[in-house]
């Protein structure tokens, strides 16, 4: 293979890579009764730990900035609704951070508030959060 075809096909994978959408999904407990300004916090204490974890993965990071950034945020109903859909995006190989919350107002210590699913391809999120409500 010559340069020409390296250069092509390196092109061709990323635009390929990046027709992909990608997305982050947050999803939120609702079974905690949290107010408003504090689900807007604990989604931001997730955004911020999904970002961080994407660090480690530039592509999907680089292909989700490209994509818009775009975040859905979507709800469970338990604990067990959380820690399981988390269980299942690790499994299929995305990157999912759960937020516990330190209890100083609304919930108690150690709460697990919110899970970040990705940033990742929509698809494989998807997969796994489909049969989510939005929030």
């Amino acid at each position: 293979m010559n340069i020409t075809q390296i250069l092509l096909q390196t092109v061709t994978d990323a635009k390929q890579m990046y027709a992909d959408n990608y997305k982050l999904v947050l999803v939120i407990r609702t079974d905690l009764k949290m107010g408003k300004g504090k689900i807007a916090a604990q989604c931001a204490h997730a955004a911020v730990a999904a970002y961080k974890a994407a660090t480690k993965y530039p592509e999907f990071l680089y292909a989700w900035e490209k994509c818009g950034q775009a975040k859905i945020t979507l709800k469970v109903d338990s604990e067990n609704a959380l820690k399981e859909i988390a269980k299942q995006a690790r499994t299929v190989g995305l990157l999912a951070n759960i937020i516990q919350d330190a209890g100083h107002t609304q919930v108690k210590p150690g709460s697990k508030t919110v899970c970040a699913i990705g940033p990742g391809p929509a698809q494989m999120i998807d997969n796994v959060t489909g049969h989510l409500k939005l929030f």
